[in-house]
């Protein structure tokens, strides 16, 4: 970021910066709190997950507001402006994280009171920490501008596919074996889904970095063929 002469619009940009860095944290420990309950099939660890979704809540309409005051105060342009912007959508998507994780947490309370549950799939736990990382990746990239760590960040998302379509027919034959393994297989192939889901979220985050740095919208678009429009700096 470029530095200002106006102490006070620096100081303001640092706190908005570190809040979204705050709320980045929150949300990661969050989803790490929900698998690590499901991994241990513990449902108080689950409970808890589940309350640290307001805190959540509230940083989202903290920063929004901040943005907004920054945004009517200093009339920012180019990439202060890209950075403002790009916060508004950044912690849209921390928060729909935040919320999938809060869903996993709520699906792991259930199959603890399934008086049948099933061995919890490999490919979920992959999935979770391909998943973990890229969230914290893309968080790291918008702080640190780096655009290559956005990139690979982008690259990760086909690995969290792959597995979640894997997981997929696996739960269906457990399904097939014994009807009674329908709901608990349901619910994770929920969890399953909600894991995928925050993947998709971590790469809306890096696209949203490269759009910051470069002022190049590369949303919807494969690597090979990312546009070549940008906006001037």
């Amino acid at each position: 970021m470029l530095k200002h002469t106006d102490k006070d619009y620096e100081a303001e940009l640092a706190t908005l910066r570190e809040r979204v860095l705050f709320m980045g944290a929150q949300v990661e420990q969050l989803f790490h709190t929900s698998i690590d309950a499901l991994q241990r099939m513990n449902a108080v660890a689950a409970h808890k997950a589940i309350a640290a979704d307001n805190e959540i809540d509230d940083l989202e309409i903290e920063i929004d507001e901040l943005s907004l005051r920054v945004l009517a105060r200093r009339q920012p342009v180019a990439s202060d402006l890209r950075f403002i912007t790009t916060t508004f959508k950044l912690v849209t998507d921390l928060e729909r994280a935040g919320d999938l994780a809060v869903n996993i947490a709520e699906r792991v309370v259930e199959l603890c009171n399934n008086p049948r549950p099933l061995t919890i799939s490999r490919n979920i736990g992959h999935m979770a920490e391909v998943a973990h990382g890229m969230l914290r990746d893309a968080l790291d990239a918008f702080v640190t501008g780096d655009v290559l760590k956005a990139e690979q960040v982008t690259e990760r998302d086909a690995a969290v596919d792959s597995l979640y379509a894997q997981l997929f027919p696996e739960l269906v034959a457990q399904m097939v074996a014994d009807p009674r393994n329908v709901d608990p297989a349901t619910r994770l192939q929920s969890i399953g889904k909600c894991v995928e889901r925050i993947a998709d979220h971590a790469t809306n985050i890096a696209e949203m970095v490269i759009f910051m740095v470069r002022g190049q919208d590369v949303r919807h678009h494969h690597p090979e063929r990312r546009s070549s429009v940008k906006i001037a700096t």
